[in-house]
Order: C-alpha cells, then sequence, then structure tokens
C-alpha cells in the first residue's frame, strides 16, 4: 500500500481491528488547539468505513472530539505504520452495564495512508500486558468489545 491513499480499511488491514489492538489516537486538544496523541486498545473495525472504540468516559478525548471531530489513528502492522483519519462522534457519552464509565466513539474513515518512512520496515510490533487483576481485565474486555461489535 505503499505511497497509495486508500479511502477505506483494505482487506489487510480490517481484521486487524477487528480485535483489541494497540493503536495511537490524535485528536485536536480542546483547550490549547494542538495535536493530543493517546494509545488506546478497544478498537473495533465495523466494516472497511467505519472503527468504533471506547475510552473512560472523562477522558480528554472526549471534550476534543466534542470540539473538533478530525481524528487519526496509527496502526503499527503488516511490516509498516498506517495512518487512518476521517471524522469521530461520541456515540455514547456514558455506555450502560459496564463496571466503569466508558465512552463509545465512531470513526467515519476519510483516509487511509501507509506513512512508513521510505526504505524501512517494522521488525517489532507494540506488545503490551494488561497490569491490573487478569480476571477482570479478560471479563471487562469481553464487555466492551462486545459493546462495540454492535450496529
Amino acid at each position: 500500500m505503499a505511497n497509495r491513499v486508500e479511502h477505506a480499511l483494505t482487506e489487510e488491514i480490517l481484521p486487524l481491528l477487528q480485535k483489541e489492538c494497540f493503536v495511537t489516537i490524535a485528536t485536536i486538544d480542546h483547550e490549547k488547539q494542538i495535536p493530543n496523541v493517546n494509545a488506546i486498545s478497544w478498537v473495533y473495525a465495523l466494516d472497511p468505513q467505519t472503527v468504533r472504540f471506547s475510552i473512560a468516559a472523562r477522558s480528554r478525548i472526549v471534550k476534543n472530539i466534542n470540539e473538533n471531530s478530525g481524528v487519526v489513528l496509527t496502526l503499527i502492522a503488516n511490516d509498516s505504520t498506517y495512518s487512518i483519519s476521517g471524522s469521530a462522534k461520541v456515540v455514547e457519552e456514558n455506555i450502560e452495564n459496564l463496571p466503569i464509565k466508558l465512552a463509545l466513539i465512531e470513526l467515519t474513515i476519510e483516509e487511509v495512508r501507509d506513512v512508513m518512512f521510505y526504505g524501512a520496515k517494522v521488525t517489532r510490533f507494540p506488545s503490551y500486558e494488561k497490569t491490573y487483576d487478569a480476571e477482570a481485565a479478560a471479563k471487562l474486555d469481553l464487555q466492551v468489545m462486545n459493546k462495540l461489535k454492535k450496529k
């Protein structure tokens, strides 16, 4: 996909975003009007045009999106780095029936770009582990991902 601009997730990228994974999200800070970047993992692609994600309801990301809908997700996968940009909206400020207060946000994709610098490939991918109760983390992950998958 190098040097190409797509207007939806490709067949290679779509399944990578249909499970919990590490991505970064860039929004425009609602106070400072400068980029704000965070790492998130509750992400799910409903289809090639739509990605949903969940974050803490009190997160600055929610306020930022309410002020400026422009969002960029960065995904490291398939030996490269992808910039997935579009317009986001807060679908639910506080998802019901979860043990913690989380917001549900939906991104309508406008562009997908391979942004890896020329002549290089990613050889090690970001990995992470939950540092709190493993059983509680697995239960919460399942609950959140099920909410993201519902149309």
